[in-house]
C-alpha cells in the first residue's frame, strides 16, 4: 500500500472517494467535503492510500485548524485535560458531528489494519509538521475501537448519535417497529398536523434560502442561541451552492407563507436531516415540529428507497421515542 497527500478533492474522482464514504455517511462524502474547502478557518489536506494496483482503498481529510468558530469542535472544551493552547489537526470530517476513517469494504483484516495505520501515520506526520496534536472527533461507535487500538489511546465519550432504521416499504412498516402506545401518539400527531390545514411543498434550497434562514434563526433563538436571520440565510445559500443544490426542503405553508421547513440530503441509502426552522408565532401546535423533524422525512425516505433517517445529536430522548437507535460518539487522540 502507498500513502500520498492531495491539497484538494478535485484531483480525486468522486466515484472512488464515495465508494469509501458510502458507509461512513454524508459528512465524509466528496461533495460535502469539497463544499467545506472554502472555509478560511482551516487548511484541508487529504491522505490517500492506494493498493499495489493503484486503486483507492483508504482516505481521510485532515484539517490544520487556524481558528475554530464552532465550540463543539474546540478540543480543549470537549476533552478533559486537553491542552488549551495546543494547535489542532482534525482528522476526518470537521463538520457534521459524525466521523470515521474511510476504508474500502473489500479489505481483508490485515489490509484494513495496514491501511488504518497509514492514515494514522498521515495525521501524525501533518501534526508534527505544524506542531499540532491530531484528533479524531465524533467517531462512530462502530469505528472507534479499531481506530483507538491503532492510535494506542483510549477513546473519550463526547455525545450520542441517533438514527431511525426504516424496514419494509411504507410508513406503516416503520410504525410496526414501535410499541403500541407510541403508535397511538404518532397517529394522533400526524392527524393533528393534517387537520391544521398546512400545505406541504417540496423545494430546492436555493429557492427558499432567505425565508429558511429566518425560520432557522427562529429555532435557534427558541433554544437560547441568538442568530441573525440574514447570516443564517447566507449560510444556507452557501450550502446550496457548495452541495450543487442537491438538498431537499420540505416547506410547511400557511396562507402562501412558509412557516416551517426541514432540510435534508440523501446519501448512502440514508436521509440526513440537516436543518429545521419554524415561525413559532404562526404554528398551531407541537405536531408541526414532529411532522417536519420526523414523519415527513420518514415518508420521503420510503418514497425514495432509503432505509434510514439520520437525526444526529441533541433531543435524544424524543428521537428514541420515535424509534431512533442511539449510539455513542467518541474523540480519539491520534497517538
Amino acid at each position: 500500500m502507498r500513502l500520498s497527500f492531495s491539497p484538494t478533492l478535485a484531483a480525486v474522482p468522486r466515484e472512488g472517494w464515495d465508494a469509501l464514504a458510502g458507509t461512513a455517511g454524508l459528512y465524509l462524502s466528496h461533495r460535502w467535503l469539497t463544499a467545506q474547502e472554502s472555509d478560511p478557518t482551516a487548511r484541508p489536506h487529504y491522505a490517500l492510500v492506494h493498493d499495489d494496483a493503484g486503486a483507492l482503498v483508504g482516505a481521510t481529510p485532515l484539517y490544520v485548524v487556524h481558528s475554530e468558530p464552532n465550540a463543539l469542535y474546540r478540543v480543549a472544551e470537549l476533552v478533559p485535560g486537553a491542552a488549551p493552547e495546543q494547535r489542532v489537526v482534525v482528522a476526518g470530517a470537521r463538520r457534521g458531528y459524525l466521523n470515521a476513517p474511510l476504508l474500502h469494504p473489500s479489505l481483508e483484516p490485515g489490509e484494513r489494519r495496514r491501511c488504518l495505520e497509514l492514515l494514522v501515520e498521515a495525521a501524525h506526520t501533518l501534526g508534527t509538521r505544524h506542531e499540532a496534536r491530531p484528533w479524531w472527533l465524533y467517531v462512530k461507535d462502530s469505528a472507534a475501537k479499531e481506530l483507538a487500538d491503532v492510535c494506542g489511546t483510549d477513546p473519550v465519550h463526547l455525545q450520542q448519535d441517533a438514527a431511525i432504521p426504516l424496514p419494509g416499504s411504507s410508513f406503516d412498516d416503520y410504525l410496526r417497529t414501535l410499541p403500541s402506545k407510541r403508535r397511538v401518539v404518532i397517529r394522533r400527531e400526524r392527524r393533528a398536523f393534517q387537520e391544521a390545514g398546512y400545505e406541504v411543498r417540496e423545494l430546492r434550497l436555493s429557492d427558499c434560502a432567505d425565508r429558511a434562514g429566518e425560520l432557522l434563526a427562529g429555532l435557534q433563538d427558541r433554544h437560547g442561541h441568538g442568530s441573525d436571520p440574514a447570516a443564517m440565510a447566507g449560510l444556507l445559500r452557501q450550502q446550496a451552492d457548495g452541495m450543487g443544490d442537491s438538498g431537499t426542503v420540505l416547506g410547511c405553508f400557511l396562507g402562501g407563507v412558509m412557516v416551517g421547513f426541514s432540510l435534508f440530503y440523501r446519501f448512502g441509502g440514508t436521509v440526513w436531516v440537516r436543518a429545521l426552522g419554524f415561525d413559532y408565532a404562526r404554528l398551531r401546535g407541537a405536531e408541526e415540529y414532529f411532522s417536519l423533524a420526523y414523519y415527513l422525512p420518514v415518508e420521503h425516505a420510503y418514497r425514495s428507497g432509503e432505509t434510514e433517517l439520520h437525526l444526529g445529536m441533541d433531543s435524544i430522548r424524543a428521537k428514541a421515542l420515535r424509534g431512533a437507535e442511539v449510539s455513542p460518539l467518541w474523540a480519539i487522540a491520534n497517538g
